[in-house]
Order: C-alpha cells, then sequence, then structure tokens
C-alpha cells in the first residue's frame, strides 16, 4: 500500500504562503517566488538587525559629541577623560543624559573636567 502525501504537501505551501503575506506581485502567490523571497527577507532581517545596532551606536556618539561641545569639551576628550576618572556610564547612557537631561550631563562633565 503507498503512503499519500498530498495533505503534508499542500500543509507546507500553505505555511510558505502565510509567511509571504503582504508581499507585491506573484511573490506572494507563487510557491517557487515565495521560497525565493523569505530566503532574501531572512537574510536581510539579519543583516539589519546588525546595521541597526551600528547606526544607534554612531548616532550616540554624535548625540554626545553635540552636548559636550557648548560645555568646552570634544567627544573624544570627555570619552578619554571619562575613562581615566573610571566612569562607568555607557555611551547610550551619556547620550540619553546630553538629550534629555543637560543638567546631569553637565554635572558629569565637569566631574571629569
Amino acid at each position: 500500500m503507498r503512503i499519500k502525501r498530498g495533505t503534508v504537501h499542500a500543509r507546507k505551501r500553505a505555511r510558505v504562503l502565510k509567511q509571504t503575506k503582504g508581499y507585491k506581485w506573484g511573490r506572494k502567490s507563487k510557491i517557487s517566488l515565495a521560497r525565493t523571497a523569505i530566503l532574501k527577507a531572512g537574510v536581510k532581517a539579519y543583516r539589519d538587525r546588525k546595521n541597526k545596532k551600528r547606526n544607534n551606536k554612531a548616532l550616540w556618539n554624535i548625540r554626545i559629541n553635540a552636548a559636550a561641545r557648548p560645555l568646552g569639551v570634544s567627544y573624544s576628550e570627555l570619552m578619554g577623560k571619562l575613562r581615566k576618572a573610571g566612569v562607568l556610564l555607557d555611551r547610550k547612557v551619556l547620550a540619553e543624559l546630553g538629550a534629555k537631561y543637560p543638567a546631569v550631563f553637565e554635572a558629569v562633565v565637569k566631574m571629569v573636567k
């Protein structure tokens, strides 16, 4: 007696098409196009999660520098002084302080000057 796998095959295809919901053109309805679209989407999502982190780290540096310049110190000078003083605030926190709590940021800068 042979084993028929029509339901398994149909379920597999349905799962692929469910993942491509909202895609344009044949990529949402044609299995061969949908499979490649899913693969590429996964690769790009993985890559862009890394790029998002990279972009945010660059933005923190810019914000720290923008907050530090009016206080008479550049970004690189500030980071060097913070390291020598043993201040353990990371760039994300410093950028937040510079943008939302300028008085606190100024106190940190004066402490290490």
